[in-house]
């Protein structure tokens, strides 16, 4: 009977060891699978902030103040050569979809309505048939990209997944106006609106008491009524509120909190507008000011929640803007085109005022704090990353991947790679108004080295941003020989993508690929 009572005894021991070791694995696992939060806001420019992106701090980091900001900074990394489309939507649609603007065709934002062109009519030039449906996670939808997108691969990941404010995607009535199609488990105040009619509870946020809603209503965020609450704050309370159940059950989440924020209309915040127009501001940038300083009151509730429950060291936190700041007279107070300087232009141009953000990333153990990466990095690279945060390899997606992963960046920030080329195409004309390369323009970057190419007037432009971040000085007559190499680069990029390019009214044909433009002689 001895060799039974002790085969019982390995028994047991072998057993309580597996448990132990499949528990530690548990453990272990859990601790690699970090909680995900993506802070998005709409329309922040490169210097609307008290953190300084640039070399030095400027009047407007003086202007600004975001104390949450600067504390991500001061616990995680800044990158400052990140970008990302010069609108909206193509941006989002590039970070669920990991796929660049010129290849998935949603080259401009879309309308709430659908299968409507959000391209102003132009003299000279043809709109291009791109998606003006957006994003769809359904095949055989009309003017719309198909593909695999993020919030689905990570739920069926064990993630636990909300979307709270703006979403974006897709035009009313198809798949994509409607976040919980794409993945999303929990959707908070996300449609198919590009903007919200009102950041007011006062005013409902755009939805009638009786009568017709306005366009632009922000839905879903009835409770909040009438109240004094403020949109960004809202869209913020609901989205931390949806996260006690993950944490509850002790499973991961990913959080897509995309602000309103700081996109027009301009509804002054009574907290914050008061000190802005002490400070001298007119009455429109005071009112811009104070909705910079109500989402970044946003971010720190975001991280006190995360304090008080003690989730800070297993989450990571990227903070990104999806275009550059807008930057128009008479939304803008001021002169135009001079919001983002030392950048140049704004909102819908190619131009660095137009494309580059703000990005921080906190990830406590992995991140060093108060450290800075120079590495560019675009858009769709959030895409890869978050899976590879994640934990996720080789997931089946229907698209092809051009974003590649900042995760090694993380880890180490002084990685270079000056052979990178990034895409930036735009083959729309955004509005009535014209502007610096804020219609019909491409851009390319590689290195140091700026391309511009005006697809309407055939022209392009050289620049080297590490001397001259202002682009002020084209160096295409100076330099004949870098500017057909990128052009080359990037008309071999935007024919492998089979990338859209508007025609002529006149001829019919289209515009020029980069590398058949005439480059003038130095005089």
């Amino acid at each position: 009977m001895l060799p039974t009572i002790l085969n019982l005894t390995e028994r047991f021991f072998l057993i309580l060891i597996i448990c132990l070791i499949s528990g530690l694995g548990s453990f272990a696992q859990n601790k690699k699978r970090p909680n995900v939060i993506v802070f998005f806001v709409d329309d922040m420019g490169w210097q609307d902030t008290s953190v300084p992106f640039w070399n030095k701090t400027t009047d407007f980091n003086r202007r600004y103040h975001t104390p949450n900001m600067e504390r991500l900074a001061r616990e995680g990394m800044k990158f400052t050569n990140a970008y990302a489309m010069p609108v909206c939507t193509p941006s989002r649609v590039s970070m669920i979809t990991g796929v660049n603007a010129a290849h998935h065709r949603v080259t401009h934002w879309t309308s709430p309505d659908q299968n409507k062109n959000t391209d102003f009519a132009d003299t000279t030039m043809r709109s291009v048939d791109w998606n003006i449906n957006g994003f769809s996670p359904d095949p055989g939808i009309a003017h719309t990209f198909h593909g695999t997108p993020l919030p689905a691969i990570l739920a069926q990941n064990g993630y636990y997944t909300v979307h709270s404010g703006k979403a974006h995607f897709g035009s009313a009535g198809t798949p994509g106006s409607d976040p919980r199609n794409i993945g999303f488990q929990v959707n908070i105040a996300g449609s198919e609106i590009g903007h919200p009619a009102s950041y007011l509870g006062k005013r409902n946020f755009g939805n009638a008491v009786n009568g017709k809603n306005n366009r632009n209503a922000v839905p879903g965020l009835d409770k909040y009524h009438g109240t004094d609450v403020f949109l960004s704050d809202a869209i913020t309370t609901e989205a931390l509120k949806s996260l006690e159940k993950p944490v509850a059950d002790k499973q991961p989440f990913f959080l897509y909190l995309a602000h309103y924020a700081v996109h027009v209309p301009l509804d002054a915040d009574p907290r914050f507008v008061g000190k802005y127009l002490r400070a001298g501001l007119d009455s429109t940038e005071a009112k811009y000011a104070a909705l910079v300083e109500g989402m970044d009151k946003s971010l720190g509730d975001v991280l006190q929640f995360l304090d008080d429950r003690k989730l800070a060291e297993n989450t990571v936190i990227l903070f990104m803007s999806d275009n550059g700041g807008l930057s128009l007279a008479p939304q803008r107070g001021g002169k135009a085109w001079t919001h983002n300087l030392p950048l140049k232009a704004g909102k819908g141009s190619v131009y660095e005022g137009g494309i580059r953000e703000p990005m921080l990333v906190r990830w406590p153990g992995v991140v060093k704090p108060n450290t800075t990466a120079d590495q560019y990095v675009i858009i769709e690279d959030f895409f890869p990353t978050i899976l590879d945060l994640a934990g996720i390899k080789n997931p089946k997606l229907i698209q092809k991947i051009d974003g590649q992963s900042f995760l090694p960046l993380l880890k180490n920030p002084a990685l270079k790679d000056d052979n990178r080329e990034l895409v930036f195409h735009h083959p729309n004309r955004w509005i009535p108004a014209e502007g610096p390369a804020i219609h019909f323009s491409s851009a390319f970057r590689k290195g140091n080295w700026k391309l511009i190419y005006d697809l309407r007037k055939g022209k392009l432009e050289l620049y080297d941003l590490i001397t001259d971040i202002g682009e002020m000085n084209d160096l295409a007559r100076i330099n004949p020989h870098k500017t057909k190499v990128l052009a080359a680069l990037l008309t071999k990029q935007l024919k492998a993508w089979d990338a859209q390019r508007p025609t002529f009214k006149a001829t019919g044909k289209p515009v020029p690929w980069p590398d058949e433009v005439a480059i003038p002689k130095s005089k």
